[in-house]
Order: C-alpha cells, then structure tokens, then sequence
C-alpha cells in the first residue's frame, strides 16, 4: 500500500513538473506582434472596372542641332537618371567657331581697354612737340612777312616775295591750329560714343560666344528625368537633323490608372479619393491609389469617362513592379453608403486569390496590458472599397475584432502570441 502512495506521489510531482515546463516552453514560443482594432464606418459598395496601367510621364528627346552621332549610350528598357548622357554629336566645328569667337572676344575687350584708357602720356608728349614746332614755324612766318613788308614799301620788284611770305604766314597760322586741336583731342581722350561703340562690339562678340557653348551643350543630350528607355531612334554614325527623335523615356517611380467609369458612377468620385487596385500579374499585392483627375468628356462610343488614378510604384534591380500595360483591376465605391468592417491594408495575408486576416482572441485570464497574450485564428475574407488606409472586409470578423498587423506572416491558424508593449490600442 506504501508503495502504491509512493508511486501516485512521484505520479503527481512529474506531472506538475512537465506542466511548469511546458508552460515555460510555451511561454517561450508566443510570437510577439502587433494588432490594430476593426472598425466600423459608412462606406459605399465597390463596383469593378478594368484599367491601364500608364507611366506617369512619357517624354520624346530630340535633337536640337544637326550634327552626326558620335555616341549612343543607351539601351531600350535601360534605367536612367536625370542628367544622365544619352547621345553625344560631333562637335569638331563648334570647336573651331568658338576658337574664332574667342579671339574676336578678346580683341574687342582690347580695343575696348584701349579707348577707356585715354591716350597715352608719350602720344601726349609727341602731339605737344609737333604743336611747339608750328608754334615756331607761324612765329618764323610772321617775322619774315614783317620784313618782307618793310622791304616791299619802296620796291615793286619785291611785291611778289611779299604775296609768298603772306603765304607762308597763312600756311603756319593754320598748321598751328591743326597741332592745337591734335593736341586737345589727344589730352581729352576718345568720345564716349567711340567708347559706347566698343563696347556694344564687346557685348555683340560675348553673345556669338555665348550661342556657340549653347550649341555646344545641346550637343550632349541628356536625360531631364529619372525613367526608363522605351524606344531607340538612332545609333552611332547617324545624321539626325534638329528636331529628330533620339530616344523616348518615361517615369516609372509613380504611374498612372487609367479607368473608364461611367456617368451614374463617376458623380461619386472626388480629386483624392482612395481606390483600392489589384494586378492579376501579382495577386499577393494589395494597393491603393488617389484620384488625380476626372476627364469630364466621355468616350464616343463606350459612354464611359476616364478617370486617372496615381500610385507609387516599386522598382527593385532596376525593374519597376508595374509595368505599361498591365491591366488593373480598380474597385471604384458606387451606391448608398453602409456600415461596414474596416481593417489596415498590413493586416491582410495575400496567398494568390485567398485573402485573409488573423484575428486575436486574447486570455481572459491575463489582465496586464502590458503583455496580454492570446490564440489567433485565421478568417477569410473578401475585400471591397478603401478607406483612406484600411480595406473593407466580409467575413466572420466583427467592429471591436483585433487584427495582427506586424508579425502575421510568420503565424498559423491557433499560434500562441504576445502582443508587443503599448501596441494594443484602439488607436491603431
């Protein structure tokens, strides 16, 4: 009988201690995360449309000059940023023509210098000699026309030297004045119309200069944003004249929906809006975008009127995730509003076409909320409208309803968790 006590005893103490471990050991596999609330509010069904995906620019790069191709650098479907080289044209001749620019540049600078410089003391000095030596020559002059007057009184043969003396008289006096107004114009310099003159020749020759390094710049053609290639036009050792096409890019980073809607439906939608949008090339992708703009002519025939919507896209190794083309499926809210359950777009799980939530039914016994843990079970859903950043949702889920929402891609259906501190907020 001792030994039957002893034995249920032992039992009773392995049992106890294969629960602390086990309950440790669970303890210890609890994944943590995080959970945000389910709410409520008055949305509008969903009705689907099909639309294009667009880049958000496309942009045809041409030449400005003619010239020839030295280099083509690019490939079709190439990644390329904003100032990247595209082409290069020869560009031998510019060369010269700004060689010879230059230098008429710098010969009007010269001239120019020159004139604002006035005259030079020696050219001052020499015009100042020459005046000196007129000045003696007219003094000379009129002292033998006085001689030759004294002379002339009483003699009809010397009538004649007098008329050369007068002569030589007249010819000093209006030699001197010349070598006075020399003198004057050289001490007062050129005219400021001289000097205006010289320099509209400089500015004349800058801007020939000017046209040339523009020239020569346009000679490199460069990308004016970041994009990809979609089209080639020439290669290397090509003619192109100005206005030929080289390539065409466009921008990727960001692209456009483009979504036929029609009358009864388009009423709804406002610049802004959030549309939730799937892509049947990547089903585990949930994405929303923002009307950007309504066109509000409709299409001839299908009565439809197209509306844009904005979204950013994802480029990983230089390959943007949506490409030109793709078809989009858009679920554009039509008809009267209803309440309904909401819940984070980071709280859907994505498995091809099934999409689902877990929800968090928390112990009741763990009062803290500090570190509440609980069992996760997992709920299909199907999706309808957005909501700023929350997914419409049917399925067994409720208003007040925890949702994982960091940390769901690593759970199974019944997984032990632990929800992270501070994080279990109705806020979320």
């Amino acid at each position: 009988m001792f030994r039957l006590y002893f034995q249920i005893a032992v039992l009773f103490v392995l049992s106890c201690v294969n629960f602390a471990i086990g309950h440790r050991l669970l303890a210890q596999d609890m994944k943590p995360v995080v959970v945000a609330i389910v709410i409520e509010a008055e949305v509008r069904a969903g009705q689907r449309v099909v639309g294009t995906v667009k880049p958000l620019r496309t942009s045809r790069i041409g030449s400005a000059l003619d010239g020839r191709v030295l280099l083509f650098l690019v490939d079709e479907g190439q990644m390329i940023r904003k100032g990247q080289t595209l082409a290069q044209l020869t560009t031998k001749t510019l060369e010269i023509e700004q060689a010879a620019a230059t230098a008429e540049h710098q010969l009007a600078l010269s001239r120019l210098s020159e004139l604002a410089n006035g005259s030079r003391p020696e050219d001052i000095a020499e015009a100042d000699a020459i005046m000196q030596a007129a000045t003696a020559a007219a003094r000379n002059a009129d002292a033998r026309l006085e001689r030759m007057e004294s002379l002339a009184r009483g003699s009809a043969s010397s009538l004649g030297e007098l008329d050369d003396a007068k002569e030589r008289a007249d010819a000093a006096m209006y030699a001197l004045k010349a070598t006075q107004a020399l003198l004057k114009r050289i001490k007062e310099g050129p005219r400021k119309e001289t000097i205006a003159q010289a320099e509209a020749q400089v500015e004349l020759q800058k801007q020939k200069l000017e046209l040339i390094k523009d020239r020569l710049k346009k000679s490199t053609i460069i990308a004016p944003f970041d994009g990809f290639v979609s089209a080639e036009f020439t290669e290397e050792g090509a003619w192109i004249n100005r206005g030929d096409p080289i390539v065409e890019i466009i921008q990727m980073d960001e692209v456009e929906i483009l979504a036929p809607v029609t009358a009864e439906t388009v009423v709804g939608l406002r610049k802004g809006d959030v549309i939730r949008i799937e892509f049947p090339e990547i089903p585990n992708q949930i994405l929303t975008g923002k009307v950007d703009r309504i066109v509000p002519v409709a299409a001839a025939q299908a009565r439809t009127y197209p509306v844009y919507l904005r979204l950013k896209n994802k480029i990983e190794n230089e390959t943007p995730m949506l490409l030109a083309g793709m078809l989009a499926r858009v679920d554009v809210p039509v008809g009267q509003r209803k309440k309904l359950p909401l819940v984070p777009k980071d709280a859907l799980v994505l498995n091809g076409k099934d999409r689902s939530v877990f929800v968090v039914d928390f112990d009741k016994s763990d009062n803290s909320n500090e570190s509440a843990t609980g069992v996760v079970r997992k709920v299909p859903v199907e999706l309808g409208v957005a909501l700023d950043d929350r997914i419409q949702v049917i399925g067994k889920i409720k208003a007040g309803d925890f949702v994982v929402v960091e940390g769901n891609e690593r759970l199974v259906p019944n997984s032990q968790v632990k929800i992270v501190p501070g994080m279990k907020s109705e806020n979320q």
